[in-house]
Order: C-alpha cells, then structure tokens, then sequence
C-alpha cells in the first residue's frame, strides 16, 4: 500500500516529510491541504487535532514530521538512512532535529503571528533575538562541518532545510554567517530538498511576509 501523506503546500514541517521520503526513494501520493475537499475533510476526520503534516499507511495513523520520518525510517529499512545505525549518532541526530523544530522554526512562526496580528510582542524583538542566538550557534557548528549531525545527511538536515529557508525570510542570516550560508546553501541544493521546495513554488504568493527574490 502506497504511504498517504496529507500536507499543506508551504508549510516547513511538510517540506521536512516529504524530503525525508525523497531522500530514501519511498513512494507517497501528496494529498494537498489547500481548502479543497475531500483531502481537507479526510484530514480534520483523521487528525482534530489539526496540525500537519500526517501520513496513512498500511492502516497506520502517524503524525508530526519527526514521526513520520521515524515511520518510514523504521517501516523501510532498506532504503537510505537518515537515523543511522549507531545509538550514539542517532541521538546526535534526533537532538539536531529537535533544535531545528524549536528554536528555529518557533521563533520564525512566531514572528509570522505578529507580522498577522495573531499575537502581539512589542515588534518581535524576543524572536529575533532568539534566531540571531541560533544562526550565531549554527554558524560555529558547520564551521568545517558538511551535514550537521554524524557524517551524513540525516533526519536532522531535513528538518534544517525547510526551517532555514523560512526563518532567513523571516529574519536575514547576516551576510558574515559563511558557514551557516554555506550549509544553506548545501541544504537547498540537495535533490530531495530541492524537489520538495520546487513543487511548494505555485504557492509563493500564499506566505505572509512575501518570498524575497534570490533567497531560495
């Protein structure tokens, strides 16, 4: 049975998902959550909880981006790794991944609700703070550095792409970051990454702060 993903076009945490099954070569049919049906009311059935993305599979119900790459990674143990083997690195590696979904996509949406007036923060100093504390951090770890966790490109570099690109829209990386810049740059050029963020293009206009030319 082929692996159901239900996913919204630009969110971060899809992105991360579905670079995740590029990356291993495992086969899912996309069903796009931009308000029509009947994906939408598939989802709201399967998941109240309303957060995306889920997957289906074989009669399994898995949820958040994290779990869904744990999934897959455990579900098709021959396809490339992307927790290795070793305990140690892939706690390394889960560790990493944790980083990127809390202290780099939070602060990034949560700079979003304030740009939508969702929330009210005297500007958003706080999170940009934050974010400049966790490009400065990132920047000293990919200093002679390819990949940010073991010695291949791994769950943790799946959460990293999507959440960088979005948070330097946000919030610029400095210019003087090069590590950071240069792994960016490694993030987005990676096939599986590239070919999620491609496909996410048709929906540019739909992100609230607008997507800055010649950073993607």
């Amino acid at each position: 049975m082929t692996l159901i993903l239900y996913s919204h076009p630009l969110s971060s945490y899809c992105h991360k998902a579905k670079a995740a099954c590029y990356e291993k070569g495992v086969a899912f049919e996309e069903r796009i959550l931009d308000g029509s049906e009947p994906a939408m009311g598939e989802w709201a059935a399967l998941w109240p909880i309303g957060k995306f993305p889920i997957a289906v599979h074989d009669g399994r119900m898995v949820f958040e981006a994290t779990g869904i790459i744990e999934y897959v990674e455990a579900r098709f143990p021959d396809t490339p790794r992307l927790i290795p083997a070793d305990p140690l690195v892939a706690a390394e590696v889960r560790m990493w991944d944790r980083f990127f979904d809390n202290y780099v996509a939070t602060p990034q949406q949560r700079l979003v609700n304030i740009a939508l007036g969702r929330e009210h923060d005297d500007g958003g100093a706080p999170w940009r703070a934050a974010l400049d504390t966790a490009y400065a951090l990132l920047d000293d770890r990919m200093r002679g550095r390819e990949w940010v966790a073991g010695d291949g490109f791994s769950m943790a570099d799946c959460s990293a792409a999507p959440q960088l690109l979005y948070a330097d829209w946000t919030h610029a990386i400095p210019q003087h970051l090069e590590a950071l810049w240069a792994y960016r740059g490694r993030l987005l050029a990676r096939p599986s990454y590239a070919r999620a963020l491609d496909e996410a293009r048709p929906y540019r206009h739909m992100f609230p702060l607008g997507a800055p030319e010649g950073r993607d």
